[in-house]
């Protein structure tokens, strides 16, 4: 099996890379949409801002190629975020596979969210086996999807968000697994074993 690191210049490649080295796990980096096609399963890894990720992702192909593949998809951090349709950071039209709106959490809510928190289970996942409900993983964001039929775990930072989403082959996490210790290399492993 192998696995595609999307590379759009918006993601902790080296990150992810370690930790599937870590669990051995056989990956490879795309630099170019076509590259997807060798690919059994895809990452789109995520850090910075939406608009210039969508950017990067449109002119690279990524993007159309993102929309089309039935491939088991896994987004992390921004990832998540640029399933939406639309996020308000930088007003930025995202990819359109999740039907919600990414919001900047209140200002009442110190920003960014960075650090452990609680992700509790709503829905049943493969991404899930062996992990206990209300564990924790670690956040780094200042915006939110909002809770959906989509949420299959929600956490709480003043307001509850969607912490886990999935919708058809498409899964994404709002915390970094691949920073989140032994639970979030277990999370990386049942995408790539079990999803």
């Amino acid at each position: 099996m192998k696995i595609a690191i999307i590379d759009y210049d918006a993601g902790n490649l080296r990150s992810v890379a370690n930790a599937l080295d870590l669990l051995q796990i056989e990956y490879f980096i795309a630099k170019q949409a076509n590259d997807l096609e060798a690919a059994d399963k895809i990452i789109l890894p995520g850090v910075g801002a939406a608009g210039s990720a969508m950017q990067k992702l449109i002119s690279s192909g990524f993007a159309e190629a993102i929309k089309q593949t039935k491939k088991p998809l896994l987004g992390i951090c921004l990832g998540l975020q640029l399933f939406a349709d639309f996020s308000e950071e930088e007003n930025t039209d995202c990819l359109g596979i999740i039907p919600e709106k990414v919001k900047l959490f209140p200002p009442f809510l110190k920003t960014p969210q960075m650090g452990w928190n609680q992700v509790n289970f709503t829905n049943k996942s493969p991404l899930f086996e062996e992990i206990p409900d209300a564990s924790y993983f670690y956040f780094v964001h200042s915006y939110y999807l909002p809770t959906s039929k989509y949420t299959l775990a929600q956490t709480d930072y003043g307001i509850t968000f969607s912490s886990v989403v999935q919708k058809d082959n498409f899964y994404a996490t709002q915390f970094h697994p691949e920073k989140s210790g032994e639970l979030g290399l277990k999370l990386l492993s049942n995408f790539c074993k079990l999803c």
